[in-house]
């Protein structure tokens, strides 16, 4: 596990970036863990008819980096998702490395609620853009669970 920022780490601007190469086994597990088996992701014969010319990557799999990315670096573990927004901007296609972004842009001291540009790109373009709201642990409560 790695590990987490608590709300009193946080600041406005404060960013990280993960990086993922997206293979046709991520697009097919997805496939299975969500039912979402659309031809245009999983048949190439099939996705060559269409606008995209060849496979695509479901669009949330790259909110699913969204995800990870929040749960795991920024705020990071113990933080909980409260809400997400997501504008698919271009396909990812197997292959892809997506850049996924994540930047603190507002913060509730009050109730420990931070939002968060959340931004996907390939090749340096915008494949998802969206905002979050994660409520972030905060360094008291934690540390007062462990003594």
């Amino acid at each position: 596990m790695s590990e987490g920022l608590f709300l009193e780490d946080l600041g406005v601007g404060r960013q990280v970036e993960v990086a993922h190469v997206v293979t046709d086994a991520d697009i097919v597990k997805f496939a299975e863990a969500s039912g979402d088996f659309n031809p245009v992701h999983l048949d190439e014969a099939y996705a060559q008819t269409t606008p995209f010319k060849g496979r695509i990557a479901h669009g949330m799999l790259s909110g699913a980096f969204i995800s990870a990315a929040l749960a795991n670096k920024l705020p990071g573990p113990g933080s909980v998702y409260l809400a997400q927004s997501l504008k698919f901007k271009r396909p990812v296609r197997p292959g892809d490395e997506v850049v996924t972004r994540i930047e603190v842009t507002k913060l509730d001291e009050r109730r420990g609620f931070v939002w968060l540009d959340t931004t996907c790109l390939v090749n340096g373009k915008a494949v998802v853009e969206g905002e979050a709201m994660v409520q972030a642990p905060r360094r008291a409560k934690a540390e007062g669970a462990v003594a």
